[in-house]
This record gives C-alpha cells, structure tokens and sequence, in this order.
C-alpha cells in the first residue's frame, strides 16, 4: 500500500511527530509513505517526495514546523483542481491520503473524500478550536510558551509599577488566552468568545492600585472584541481566504487603559512564537497517537474520519463532526477563571 500525506494550514508544533507517526506506522506493516510538500498546493502541482524510516525521520520528532512544508489555498482554487488532485494521486500510485491541518484543512479533506478520494483527517492547531476532539496537538506547547512570558512579564510589570498587556493568538476561540492566563496568574483575560467592557477592565485595574498593588497583566486575544457600544473600534478588512484582518487589539487596550487611568501601560505582542520551536512532551505523545491510529485507518480501508481525542482514547470521528462549528470557551469555564481576575 502507498500512502501520502500532507500538512495544510499554519505550522504547529507536533506536526513532524505525525510524519514520523505515519512513516514508521505504515513501515512496520510493509507500506511505504509520499509527502506533499506546502500543503493543498504541492498536491496541485505534484510536489513529492519519498519519506523513508530511517534515522532522518526518526530525529524530526523533536522538531517544530514542518519538514514537508505547509501553506494556504484559496477554497476555489482547489475545488477547481479536483481533476488535477485525483490524476496526481493515481499517476503516484496513491491509495490513501493522510491530510494533517486544522478545520480549513479538515474541510478541504472531506470535499476530497466526498468527490470519491480516500482521505483520513488529522486535526491539528494551536488554538484547539477543532470540534469533535477534546484536545489538539500544539496547544499544549503555545500555551507553556505564552504562560512562560507571562510569567517573565510579571516580574518587569511589578518593578515598574506598570499594566502589561499580552496578546496572544486566537482569532475565533480563547482558549490559549484562558489557559495560558490562569496558569500566569493574569488579574484579566479578554477573549472573543465573551465581549469586554473596556470600563470593566479599567475599574479592575484601578482597583489593583487603589488596592496598594503595584501592577497588573492583562492577557488579551487577537480575536477580543469589545462589547457593543463601549469602544470604537475600525471596521474590520477580510482578506481573499474570508479571514478578517485583525487590529492589534492589545495595543488598542493599553492605549485606551493608559488614558483612562493616567498609568503606564505596555502592551506585548507573542505571535508567532507561540507556533514555533519544540513541541512539548504531551504534544509529542498526542501528535504520534494520532499518527498511529490514522494511518491504522487508512491501512484498514477506514476513510472519511478524523481521528479525536475522547478522555483517554483516541477514536473515530465523521468529516461532519470535526468542521462546520468551532469548539469555543464554554461560559462556565471561562466564569470560573472571572473569580480570580482583579
């Protein structure tokens, strides 16, 4: 049997760990496995390669990124190449291909499989916001990124008797803001899925000082939005994936913080750090059981699933199950962090 696989999307720690996962997996049961290199794109123009098990794969499980590269694709482009996508499978002698991505990718994959190819999905992405799995590979590592700069904020914050403002990734859901906040010790986290009152925010700060604390951090994520009425904000762009441009909301904060209280404020931006470097234990651990059990899939015959994280096991799940709905911060997890801010 002849296996490819793919990585589409942004980069995630854990990414390599799947392509180790899938290799040595389809190895050991006498099939061999092709890479796709940049994601959609290097399906649509047949750039491969041939991942072997040997010690070259076998040392990428340490590694962030991914050594198959990744990217984006417009939704139209790549239904517009379908033809294209199923010749470059056959002439490659595919018989099952593993996509690895979030819930764009995840999406892109179940169009393939309802157009007659045979795909297995691995969800992947920092911001855990994939539905049908209770955990996703590279949260883990953003959030231990973002509480450890948090944690160093804290520090530089309280010697300078200033508020910090932190951003972190999360366009749609909180979820590495909530987590990355409690573990920091935030006295404030702002996340899309619960609007913020700017007053609000500024009324537990001032009670911090008022309090005779020194300062205050406030974790913010990119996607915050204030509630309705209580700050001005620019109408948000949309670029040509249907992604809204995002203002940089923590300096928009600090800024509107600083004049309503007449204090220092200091906003930090993580970005793109949060994605990089290596992958933590757990997500190394997560990224190879599911590299595992999908390509046990996809030798069995079993496609049109995701495989998901359910408690302690890793099980299957249906195209529809995984996309459509993003898993975004409950409110009762999100008021339980409320009792510790201020």
């Amino acid at each position: 049997m002849r296996i490819a696989t793919l990585t589409s999307g942004g980069d995630c720690p854990g990414l390599n760990a799947v392509i180790r996962g899938a290799v040595r997996t389809a190895s050991g049961a006498g099939a061999t496995v092709v890479g796709y290199q940049d994601g959609w794109q290097g399906l649509l123009e047949d750039r491969r390669v041939q991942l072997y098990d040997d010690e070259n794969i076998d040392r990428i499980l340490r590694r962030g990124g991914t050594i198959l590269g990744t990217g984006r694709l417009h939704p139209d482009d790549f239904r517009a190449g379908i033809d294209r996508v199923k010749a470059n499978l056959a002439d490659a002698g595919i018989d099952a291909l593993i996509a690895i991505g979030g819930e764009g990718t995840l999406k892109g994959a179940q169009w393939l499989h309802e157009n007659g190819v045979p795909v297995v999905g691995v969800p992947k992405t920092i911001d855990n916001d994939v539905n049908g799995t209770d955990a996703t590979f590279g949260f883990d590592t953003a959030v231990a990124v973002a509480t450890d700069a948090i944690d160093r904020l804290h520090t530089t914050a309280e010697s300078h008797n200033r508020v910090m403002i932190v951003e972190t990734m999360g366009r749609h859901v909180g979820w590495i803001a909530l987590h990355a906040g409690m573990a920091g010790g935030a006295h404030d986290i702002l996340i899309p899925e619960f609007p913020f009152d700017i007053e609000d925010v500024c009324k537990k700060m001032a009670r911090r000082f008022q309090m005779g604390e020194k300062y205050g951090i406030i974790v913010v994520a990119e996607g915050a939005v204030p509630r309705e009425g209580t700050l001005e904000m620019p109408e948000r762009q949309v670029d040509r994936y249907g992604h809204e441009k995002l203002e940089n909301m923590g300096q928009t904060i600090a800024n509107e913080i600083h004049r309503r209280l007449d204090t220092d404020v200091r906003a930090t931006v993580l970005g793109h750090i949060q994605r990089g470097g290596t992958p933590t234990a757990y997500d190394r651990v997560l990224a190879t059981r599911f590299a595992v059990h999908a390509t046990r899939s996809a030798l069995r015959g079993e496609f049109g699933v995701v495989v998901a994280l359910h408690g302690e096991e890793i099980q299957r799940i249906s195209f529809p199950e995984a996309v459509g709905t993003l898993k975004r911060v409950p409110e009762g997890r999100y008021t339980t962090a409320q009792a510790l801010f201020g």
